[in-house]
């Protein structure tokens, strides 16, 4: 198990890893929209919170020496799925044509009060 750490997403908070790599796969830790340079919250918008997350995960992803087109499934966390509609599109724009396994589930609350979490699971290429 190999721990991946980047500046290129928020520092971790707590007992975790920003993301491990395991043989050929890459664990992405939930990536809340925080800034990297500031540790704070981005903006109170639903998509560019959605961004942000996406932005920290590819972070991640790229520290680990993966391409976003290695991302093979994704966890999205929600306070709200009323608000599924505007991250969708900010998802749909961040993948283009890739089309990772999603999972997309409302819960009570997030880290830091924010409104979205997203994690994911990337493969090395054979």
């Amino acid at each position: 198990m190999k721990p991946i750490k980047t500046d290129q997403a928020p520092a971790a908070v707590g007992a975790y890893s920003q993301g491990v790599l395991v043989g050929d796969t890459l664990y992405v830790s939930g990536q809340i929209p925080f800034r990297p340079d500031t540790m704070e919250l981005v903006s109170h918008d639903i998509k560019k919170q959605s961004q942000q997350c996406l932005d920290n995960v590819l972070g991640v992803v790229e520290a680990a020496g993966l391409k976003k087109e290695d991302i093979v499934r994704c966890g999205v966390f929600m306070t709200n799925l009323a608000d599924f509609a505007p991250m969708n599109d900010v998802y749909g724009t961040f993948f283009g044509n890739h089309k990772p396994a999603r999972a997309a589930v409302e819960v009570r609350g997030l880290p830091k009060n924010v409104q979205i979490e997203i994690d994911a699971i990337a493969v090395k290429p054979q």
